[in-house]
């Protein structure tokens, strides 16, 4: 009978250099495809410290498993007495690793212990400084100009519908769904770069990258496809070394990132925007952002700034500061009575939107009790890139309560409505509220009163809704016509010019001395049931409100001097 032969041992030492050499790859591969940050506030660092030392733990046992049947180890044994000799042999082997091991645990837990709300309540309402503000001072009226009327939805089926101008390369790129609202050249916007259309398409357009990203007006609603010059070769498309969170990693191995928003500086080349992150309170607790990673999507060229170019509009973002304020408005009285008893707890509610003044974009979201209930006790306006956070005592419905109100006056139309901006008309907190249909386009317009929600009015043009909504609180008797902005022009009739808008016949009149468009005062025939009788050279005196603007400045008065006595016009009709 032929004698089996027998393996030889690579002995401890080689057993050692095997294990070590697996754990190394295990571990390259393991960080090249989760990009944990090399540093103790993050959760990922100790889960990649542990994979470590499972696997080279497993690693050495397995390769070791031989030699305990040799040697000093091939003496008969019970089972029990063999796993007993198993662990004082990889414990021999491994002493340092089960240290390691069990140092990392014990560090996360007492990482997340001392890191927790109740024990540093102080520290974690810290984190948020809220300023208190007066509405109608800080909130200025906005210009139609400005006024964005898509959300997000809207914004990225526009963008994905723009796709077809690429005609010379749609079916190698498709629209990425990935779009950051920042305030371009004075106007807010929306712009989200292309993506590779598959795995294939990015193997065959690698080297000149992305061509082009797209630009969605969300006043206008307007979507364009910018070409670039140079590609785009820095992406969340890339799979490999140019994924933009890979080429962070690479960088800046030791720092937390949010994930990278993309944005355009304003003439128009493509950045992402890297948010570092930092935890304030103890290991892990009160998650924060230090500055900010800036990447050239086109070079790849990357450079930290502590404080971030006054272009950049998205240091941070919403979830992060209303999570911020919840500790805020929670933890007044520390962390018992944020659970018992709740005296003068306050949270956000569950929602928010964006709004551009002052060349910045600023995050809103309302305040109401610890209760949730159907009522805000104001709300909040935060700038993403400067953190400043104010808070307006606004008391009235919620977002959502107005959101229900304004589905209610066009129920019959079957119009979703979207989540509110909140606006000053006419000193007056207001819901601005876009409503779409199924297709996800805005077909009309609504505005909310939030301190009496009853109040709605609905119009096809933001101009439209405006005025009839100021001539609602005229009529409840909460704003009157003088206490608003006016102004009036006297002059003859240039130019008339007329337009049948939804069965009505509107009149733009042009005075003598104007040659702008925005120097037309439109109003309609069933507001002025006499203005078929205007004629070119008529004197005229018209009121109107200056603040509006649009294409046309909106009267709410006219009077024809020689003819007749004023008539006041109770809303204003005219087109964007």
């Amino acid at each position: 009978m032929k004698e089996k032969k027998t393996r030889k041992s690579m002995g401890r030492a080689g057993s050692l250099l095997v294990s070590l050499l697996i754990t190394a790859v295990v571990g390259f591969v393991y960080f090249y495809v989760s990009l944990p940050a090399i540093n103790p506030q993050s959760g990922d660092f100790y889960s990649f410290l542990l994979l470590l030392c499972l696997v080279y733990t497993i690693s050495v046992f397995v390769l070791s498993a031989k030699p305990l049947d040799q040697g000093e180890y091939s003496v008969v044994r019970t089972p029990r007495e063999k796993i007993k000799e198993w662990f004082r042999f990889i414990k021999k082997s491994c002493l340092p690793v089960l240290i390691l091991f069990a140092a990392t645990i014990v560090v996360a837990i007492v990482g997340q212990i001392i890191s927790m709300p109740i024990f540093r309540a102080s520290a974690y309402r810290e984190l948020l400084t809220v300023q208190t503000g007066d509405f109608a001072n800080d909130i200025a009226e906005i210009s139609f100009s400005e006024i964005p009327t898509l959300d997000r939805d809207s914004a990225n089926f526009l963008g994905d519908r723009q796709m077809g101008t690429l005609s010379d390369m749609v079916s190698q790129f498709e629209y990425s769904n990935d779009s950051t609202q920042i305030n371009y050249q004075g106007r807010p916007v929306r712009v989200a770069p292309i993506a590779y259309a598959d795995l294939i398409k990015w193997f065959t357009n690698r080297g000149n990258g992305l061509p082009a990203y797209v630009v969605v007006d969300m006043v206008t609603q307007e979507a364009t496809v910018t070409r670039l010059t140079e590609g785009i070769k820095y992406s969340f498309s890339e799979p490999l070394n140019r994924n933009i969170m890979r080429h962070l990693r690479f960088q800046y191995p030791t720092m937390m990132f949010s994930t990278p928003e993309f944005e355009i500086n304003e003439e128009g080349h493509p950045f992402w925007i890297a948010p570092r992150v930092v935890k304030r309170i103890g290991l892990f607790g009160g998650v924060d952002i230090q500055g900010a990673v800036l990447v050239d999507a086109v070079t790849g060229e990357c450079e930290y700034y502590e404080e971030v170019p006054n272009w950049v509009d998205t240091l941070y973002v919403p979830s992060l500061i209303m999570q911020q304020y919840d500790y805020y408005g929670t933890l007044v009285h520390g962390f018992i009575n944020s659970v018992l008893g709740q005296r003068d707890v306050t949270q956000t509610t569950s929602g928010y939107n964006y709004i551009a003044m002052n060349d910045d974009v600023y995050a809103y979201t309302g305040v109401t009790s610890a209760n949730a209930d159907q009522s805000n006790l104001g709300f909040l306006l935060c700038n993403m890139r400067t953190k400043e956070t104010h808070f307006y005592t606004a008391p009235g419905a919620t977002e959502y309560a107005a959101m229900a109100s304004a589905q209610g006056v066009v129920q019959d139309l079957g119009y979703t409505a979207t989540f509110p901006l909140l606006l000053n008309i006419a000193d007056e907190p207001t819901y601005f509220i876009p409503l779409k249909d199924a297709t996800n386009l805005v077909k009309t317009y609504a505005m909310v009163n939030v301190a009496q929600y009853q109040i709605v009015a609905t119009g096809e043009t933001v101009s439209v809704c405006e005025q009839k909504y100021i001539q609602m609180l005229s009529d409840k008797g909460i704003t009157q016509p003088e206490d608003m902005l006016q102004d009036q022009v006297t002059g003859t009739i240039a130019e008339i010019r007329s337009a049948v808008i939804n069965g009505t016949t509107h009149y733009y009149v042009r005075l003598e001395g104007n040659t702008a468009a925005d120097d037309y005062y439109g109003f309609s025939a069933d507001e002025v049931p006499w203005a078929i009788l205007l004629n070119v050279g008529d004197k005229v005196k018209i009121s109107y409100y200056p603040a509006a603007g649009g294409i046309c400045q909106p009267a709410f008065e006219v009077e024809r001097l020689e003819a007749a006595p004023a008539l006041y016009l109770p809303a204003v009709t005219y087109p964007n």
